[in-house]
């Protein structure tokens, strides 16, 4: 059995590895690491590593065999729309390996999100997402994974085989066939879509907004990337969703309610893309990992089924 990945990254050999290649980046860079290297995380599917230098700080990050795509999709990004995404300070894209500069406080740190403060992020993910949408051959070279609407059902006849899914799940086939319909005829075309877009993935540059945390991230519909901030909205009394959702709708020239056809099929379709996400991200987990988060896969699979 291949080791779990948190056990091996957990390890010294794996870590004394990871740390030779950060001091050979910040050599080379000119800086110089001026305390201890700290390891504040590790997940199923990624851990961090905190580098103080004497430039400030930097983030290393290292994902599971899922999420390696992530430090070339994010150079891709940040080549395709500058002021939105961080250039990574270094990478190693076979080993999935990134380094990043600090950014400080995050903005769900620095701010209790208002219904306007969410609107602006999603608007400025929107602007992204419609700058990008003619880019799908360079952001799925980086392995960014392919969820587009023509791919969801046949995601879906294999997620409901390998997770040996209920009756019930097997029987919305039908809702997930129907869905996909109707976002292959939307006016909209399939983007980039962040995957996990909440206030703790977001950080401000000099007033501007930049993205980060891109390991969920997927080619699919763009209004799937509404799916998250909508269940964070959505456990939050004192915001409301409709003005957050016509801000993303205006930046393609639509209203909200042009797009209720798209918004109920993504619910369907982000519900075999957020569960194929998951399964991948626990693809290297350990038992005792699988018990705490091996519920996930199908608990995200059953939202296909009538809300």
């Amino acid at each position: 059995m291949t080791q779990p990945f948190s056990e091996r990254v957990g390890g010294p050999a794996w870590r004394a590895e990871a740390v030779a290649w950060i001091e050979e980046r910040v050599a080379v860079a000119g800086r110089r690491i001026t305390g201890e290297v700290e390891q504040p995380r590790i997940r199923p599917w990624s851990t961090q590593l905190i580098v103080p230098t004497d430039a400030g700080r930097l983030w290393f990050k290292a994902g599971c065999a899922a999420q390696t795509f992530e430090p070339g999709l994010q150079q891709v990004l940040a080549d395709l729309v500058p002021d939105a995404f961080d250039r990574p300070f270094a990478t190693d894209l076979d080993r999935g390996w990134m380094l990043t500069v600090d950014r400080g406080e995050v903005w769900g740190e620095q701010q209790e999100p208002s219904s306007d403060a969410w609107a602006g992020v999603v608007r400025r993910t929107a602007e992204i997402q419609r700058a990008v949408a003619g880019s799908g051959r360079a952001l799925l070279a980086t392995g960014l994974p392919d969820c587009s609407p023509s791919t969801v059902v046949d995601r879906f006849d294999g997620l409901v085989d390998e997770l040996d899914a209920a009756a019930d799940i097997r029987a919305s086939r039908p809702r997930v066939v129907d869905a996909v319909a109707r976002l292959t005829e939307s006016p909209i075309p399939p983007s980039w879509q962040h995957g996990d877009l909440h206030p703790w993935n977001v950080f401000a540059v000099d007033g501007a907004l930049r993205l980060f945390d891109l390991g969920d991230a997927q080619w699919a519909h763009p209004i799937e990337v509404l799916r998250v901030p909508h269940a964070f909205v959505e456990d939050t009394a004192e915001l409301t969703w409709r003005p957050i959702a016509e801000a993303w709708a205006d930046v393609w020239d639509l209203t909200w309610d042009d797009l209720s056809d798209e918004w109920e099929a993504a619910g369907v379709t982000h519900a075999v893309n957020r569960c194929d996400t998951w399964v991948a991200c626990l693809a290297e987990a350990s038992s005792e990992e699988l018990q705490e988060w091996g519920d996930a896969p199908l608990h995200h699979l059953r939202r296909v089924l009538p809300q």
